[in-house]
């Protein structure tokens, strides 16, 4: 279904820009014709084809990440009002205006809106946030899994590193060594997988050190800001359970695990 034409009105937005990594910031505003549904993206394309600022100075168009444009990709994340969320899914009818668009402050900037989220994924590369599995031949299906664990595993499934949570998260910032809670809550996905499970001590230990478990400030806005409503501090408590488990396994120097 096609939008509806222009109305007449302007949507002011302003948008704090950055040229170039470790660059100056910097406001510019802009006015762009309203259309019934339009979303934060379409501000952006509307900007894209058009880039003069609302004083009527040309500029360069403004750099953002998107891609499947439906809330999947997790690409688009970026402050919009104050508040981190997914561009493609946040509706203009729902915003005050003047809309501010800001990048995520928890990455460093790439150029605008874009960001560099490199440092969630070193996290889940430190976490082995993957099944290990040999694909060098046809392992046929998979161990089944009981079908209450399979729906709960389901929903911690649906992470797509947009970052929200970990730019919400007071106690993930560039000075902090807290790997946030999506990679924590992949942990305990992937220690739950029947053949995932097979690497669970290596994943506990590497959460139990810096950086992981202790420094989680349990402020729960990680689960507010999540755009799929992934229980992230529901996975934590158990974390903290696993991993005092498994501290006690390292003491006494077990060499099996003991569900």
């Amino acid at each position: 279904m096609q939008l509806a034409a222009n109305t007449g009105r302007m949507v002011k937005v302003e948008i704090i820009r950055q040229d170039t990594q470790g660059g100056t910031s910097y406001t510019q505003k802009f006015e762009v014709p309203y259309r019934h549904g339009m979303n934060v993206i379409s501000i952006l394309m509307e900007i894209q084809k058009n880039p003069v600022t609302a004083d009527g100075q040309k500029t360069t168009p403004v750099s953002w990440d998107m891609n499947c444009l439906e809330e999947v990709c997790g690409a688009c994340s970026m402050v919009i009002n104050g508040r981190p969320r997914q561009s493609c899914s946040t509706l203009v009818d729902q915003l005050t205006e003047p809309i501010r668009l800001e990048p995520m402050k928890t990455f460093p900037v790439i150029r605008d809106l874009q960001v560099d989220r490199e440092r969630m994924f070193n996290a889940l590369k430190k976490v082995k946030a993957w099944v290990p599995i040999d694909g060098t031949y046809d392992l046929g299906e998979g161990p089944r899994m009981p079908e209450g664990k399979r729906q709960w595993a389901y929903e911690l499934s649906k992470c797509m590193t947009c970052g929200v949570c970990m730019e919400a998260c007071p106690n993930v910032s560039e000075k902090a060594s807290f790997i946030g809670p999506a990679p924590l809550s992949q942990v305990r996905l992937f220690n739950t997988h029947p053949t995932g499970a097979m690497i669970k001590d290596q994943r506990l230990n590497a959460i139990m050190g810096d950086g992981g478990l202790a420094n989680c400030g349990n402020s729960q806005n990680c689960v507010a800001a999540c755009p799929k409503g992934i229980p992230l501090t529901t996975s934590i408590a158990s974390l903290n359970r696993a991993a005092t488990v498994q501290m006690f396994r390292n003491f006494f120097g077990s060499d099996h695990f003991v569900d």
